[in-house]
């Protein structure tokens, strides 16, 4: 099973990736850590990825979907993946969806966890991350057992600078702006599932986990 989570910022994708993948035996594949270990391994295509994010581009799709497709060869995805992060608009959707044919692959599901923004800018504005693990609190709904100390590392919880209200309804509406379409191309394919995401962690996996099986 080829699973893609979609969640606007603050939705919990990581998070919920993390927990379904290991409730279904999915391998979890979340772009971000495919540019850092790209990065860190100083591999050819992370050298290529840097050498645009230095320049201050994007990086072009077609780098970031060899990435995926290397990811994806490894044999711990064989039982399946679920992408968290990526796609992030259609144009993606699209190329990832073709350069899947040859394999014989395709995405199987596309699951967007739906949160109000009145609720996500809540979540936001409270979330610390560790520096070391980037584990995500928040100190209201789930605040580490010692203040300012991650709960699984010792590291140092920061808040992002980008975490206050107004740039985080600016991030939204860059979010929604480009989501929109990418949630209508996976609904006119048939593959999109809406999953309610507000609740405690384990309720909302629990709904992709039941949407899913």
């Amino acid at each position: 099973m080829y699973i893609v989570l979609l969640g606007a910022p603050g939705a919990g994708k990581g998070t919920q990736a993390a927990i379904i993948s290991q409730k279904l035996k999915l391998a979890h594949i979340a772009s971000g850590d495919l540019f850092r270990q790209a990065l860190a391994k100083g591999t050819e295509l992370g050298l290529l990825a840097k050498s645009y994010m230095e320049k201050g581009q994007l990086v072009p799709n077609e780098v970031t979907i060899k990435m995926v497709l290397e990811r994806i060869s490894n044999p711990d995805c064989n039982g399946g993946i679920i992408l968290d992060g990526f796609p992030r608009n259609v144009e993606q959707a699209k190329a990832l969806d073709e350069a899947l044919k040859p394999k014989t692959k395709q995405i199987d599901k596309a699951v967007y966890i739906k949160v109000s923004e009145e609720e996500l800018l809540e979540r936001l504005t409270g979330r610390w991350i560790c520096r070391n693990c980037q584990t995500p609190y928040h100190e209201v709904n789930s605040p580490p057992k010692v203040a300012g100390k991650c709960d699984k590392c010792g590291g140092e919880l920061y808040q992002r600078a980008d975490d206050n209200t107004e740039t985080i309804k600016k991030r939204l509406e860059v979010f929604f702006a480009e989501t929109t379409p990418l949630i209508e191309y996976y609904s006119k394919n048939g593959k999109l599932i809406e999953v309610q995401g507000e609740g405690s962690m384990e309720e909302i996996s629990n709904r992709i986990v039941t949407v899913l099986s």
